[in-house]
């Protein structure tokens, strides 16, 4: 058996060929795009904010030059082109005629039906031998008959008279279709016959050779290289390894800073000559004298020379820029300004990074550094900055005016909620004195109003199904929580119900909109940086550290949406009770383990939360006795039960004496006997709540 191949000459099927082929590429691609994004910064509602900071127009260039990436054009452009396509070939399939292949159909050749006999068919053959034959048909130049056609369709008619009257012939044509037997395999491929001629061969050749032999590769080793030149904080492998090898266990947030600077991201922003342009300025400018603090920059003499330390060109601009940017410093340069808030969102995503490194090592004071050097990056404030400076048009000069009139006592700084606390008259004559207008000032109370301050109003550790906290035990520390804007008033008492932590009864089934309520989950507002050039939405982090060896014990849970809703649908508070939970193994041993527990705010200066923690360790027998307490008892010798035991050869117990006012019920008739039973207490938390330091 021959096999043949056919092309499509006439371009009928190369359409769909290529329609088929852009689908399966278009469609996926246009999909991606479509798909609404799930990243916390998109879906965050926002605090309502009509401050514009300084060079806000750099500030939302940045911003806007995020957004551009993050649409992805290439597959923009992808799924056009591929739409295009598509429409292309649609067209062409509208217009082309397409011609069907004649089926040979000895019945429709001798003009008989199906279901003809033997002898119908041969009088049919004798009656179109009388008009068709060769010898007795004549060409009709009318109908562009000739004597060969004439011959042709006489040749066809007596094929199909003998493939209807001969038993061989006309088997052929029930099991192949064809009268003569199986015939060659045709296969058929939808492309057009001048892509495989003789003449251009050559031409496919180098198409093919340039997609499979440079193109594939090329992309094909971009994306390796690219996968392999960055970690999975998405920073490069290089810059996590400047940054490990300058990890200090007793590095503050200051030092945090300058290890930051080590980026290899920072020779992208600052490659060719923007690595010594305007240098030698925007050193002057950050190191110029600040009005309430040594420099303008908020750098200490120590910054100054770990600055003055760096030989590096570009290290050395990256880090004063990080400096000008933290201090809010004006440059006199737009360029300058431009890199100044170009570093911001770069250096965030290295403290990140670092933050994985500070984890692996275990020390508390690191990991606090890189979390509180994220709330300074955020809010665009140097290390140790009054938490006022949060707040729109308050300035250094400002604050500290408001601190010297409000401190009565020799604490460091006033934080945002407790300059809320201070009464409206008293906080008005404040911010009158420190030179903040009326209008600033009211602007700055809205913000503060809407800022999610996360407040504790318990914490307990308990292990799910149990009393006790016993050695080795699978132990959960719950934090209950509310979100409780500063200067909020009338602020709801908590109810004692929404501090407990219930185990989830398994048998009581719920419905499913139950279940969608209680898996959904809530986000707070994006942070309010004004500063920054980019939406973040706050995260939160939840660890225990030992006070006394300075190390974490555990890990930190990171907190990103919460299980009840934050605001309801006109913008306010719920004051719903937030549960947080983090899951650890118990130690080993029993007895009181204390603890250091931090709970921070990546975005937002003061308000964390620090207190000591007792988790109590019980022996293993005390929770053994207390489920002896609990086991059933044997089935009395009286009881269905009872009696199934003796059966099996056990001895049941024997029934116990009913009191004598149960029996004169019983006797009476009564069948509402009623026995009152004391219920243990369920509470399997052990609460270690103690006072906000």
């Amino acid at each position: 058996m021959s096999s043949e191949y056919s092309y499509d000459e006439e371009g009928q099927f190369f359409p769909f060929f290529i329609v088929t082929v852009a689908g399966l590429v278009t469609i996926p691609v246009t999909y991606s795009l479509l798909r609404k994004s799930t990243d916390l910064e998109n879906t965050a509602p926002r605090i309502k904010s009509s401050f514009q900071p300084e060079h806000a127009d750099l500030i939302d260039g940045h911003r806007r030059k995020q957004k551009r990436r993050e649409r992805k054009h290439k597959r923009m452009i992808a799924a056009l082109v591929g739409w295009a396509m598509i429409a292309y070939m649609v067209y062409l399939m509208s217009v082309t005629a397409r011609s069907t292949p004649k089926i040979w159909n000895p019945y429709e050749i001798l003009d008989v039906p199906m279901s003809a006999t033997e002898k119908q068919i041969q009088s049919r053959y004798r009656k179109l031998s009388i008009t068709l034959h060769p010898d007795k048909a004549r060409p009709d130049p009318a109908k562009n008959e000739t004597l060969e056609s004439i011959n042709e369709h006489w040749v066809e008619v007596i094929k199909a008279y003998k493939a209807l009257t001969d038993e061989e012939i006309r088997n052929n044509y029930i099991q192949y279709g064809n009268p003569d037997g199986r015939q060659s395999t045709s296969f058929g491929i939808a492309l057009p016959q001048f892509l495989v001629t003789e003449g251009n061969g050559k031409y496919i050749l180098l198409v093919y050779g340039s997609l499979l032999g440079v193109l594939l590769p090329y992309f094909v080793g971009k994306w390796w290289y690219g996968s392999q030149k960055v970690t999975k904080e998405k920073v490069l492998v290089k810059s996590a390894g400047n940054m490990f090898k300058e990890y200090n266990e007793r590095a503050d947030r200051n030092n945090v800073v300058k290890i930051l600077s080590s980026g290899a991201e920072f020779e992208e922003i600052l490659h060719g000559h923007k690595a010594d342009a305007g240098s030698g300025q925007l050193e002057k400018r950050i190191l110029a004298d600040g009005e309430t603090t040594l420099y303008a920059s908020g750098m200490t003499a120590k910054d100054r020379d770990r600055l003055q330390d760096i030989d590096d060109a570009t290290r050395r601009k990256a880090l004063a820029l990080l400096w000008a940017y933290l201090g809010r410093v004006e440059l006199d340069d737009k360029v300058l300004n431009d890199e100044k808030f170009e570093v911001a969102p770069t250096a965030l995503a290295l403290n990140e990074a670092f933050t994985t490194i500070a984890l692996a090592y275990g020390f508390t004071q690191p990991v606090l550094s890189v979390y509180y050097t994220s709330q300074s990056i955020i809010q665009a404030m140097p290390p140790d900055s009054p938490p006022l400076l949060q707040l729109p048009s308050f300035t250094r000069t400002a604050v500290k005016k408001i601190e010297d009139a409000a401190l009565s006592e020799a604490r460091k700084h006033i934080t945002i909620q407790s300059f809320m606390d201070i009464p409206e008259s008293r906080r008005r004559d404040l911010v009158k004195d420190a030179g903040i207008s009326t209008t600033a000032y009211d602007a700055a109370v809205t913000v503060a109003k809407q800022l999610p301050r996360l407040v504790i109003e318990k914490t307990f550790f308990k292990v799910t199904g149990e009393k006790y906290v016993i050695p080795n035990s699978l132990v959960q520390f719950v934090v209950k929580a509310r979100f409780i804007p500063p200067g909020t008033p009338n602020v709801p008492a908590v109810k004692p119900s929404d501090l407990e932590d219930v185990d989830p009864d398994e048998s009581d089934p719920k419905s499913r909109r139950e279940l969608e309520a209680e898996t959904k989950q809530h986000q707070v507002p994006l942070a309010h940086a004004p500063y920054f050039a980019r939406d973040h939405s706050p995260r939160w982090h939840l660890f225990l550290a030992d006070a006394r060896q300075g190390k974490i014990a555990v890990p930190p849970f990171t907190f990103t949406t919460f299980d009840k809703p934050i605001l309801d649908e006109a913008g306010k508070p719920t004051f719903n009770v937030q549960t947080l939970k983090m899951q650890f193994q118990a130690p080993p041993q029993p007895g009181e383990y204390k603890f250091q527990m931090h709970l921070v705010c990546d975005s937002y200066v003061g308000f964390d939360d620090k207190r000591e923690v007792v988790m109590v360790i019980e022996e293993p027998s005390k929770a053994e006795e207390v489920e002896s307490d609990d086991e059933i008892s044997e089935p009395e010798e009286d009881t269905i039960a009872g009696q199934m035991a003796a059966l099996k050869g056990n001895q049941p117990a024997k029934p116990k004496r009913r009191p004598a006012r149960v029996e004169e019920l019983s006797d009476s008739g009564s069948d509402t006997e009623e026995e009152d039973e004391e219920e243990g207490d369920s509470d399997t938390d052990t609460d270690t709540d103690t006072d906000e330091e």
